[in-house]
């Protein structure tokens, strides 16, 4: 069996917690950012869980993460 590739793309954008669990940056942090609250701005710093929905997918595209 050949090995197989990681996607690079979402190797980058997700890490792996020590309980096997995917992290990922929070999103709509990159402009517009005057309309925002100083406090909205920091909690998007953050970085939180990726949905259950989407860890079976996620994982395919990472093989050996």
């Amino acid at each position: 069996m050949p090995k197989i590739k990681t996607k690079k793309a979402a190797a980058k954008r997700f890490k792996k917690t020590g309980t096997g669990k995917l992290v990922r940056a929070k999103a709509i942090k990159s402009h517009i950012l005057t309309k925002k609250s100083t406090k909205r701005k920091r909690n998007l710093r953050k970085t939180t869980t990726t949905d259950a929905t989407n860890v079976k997918s996620i994982k395919k595209l990472l093989p050996y993460i």
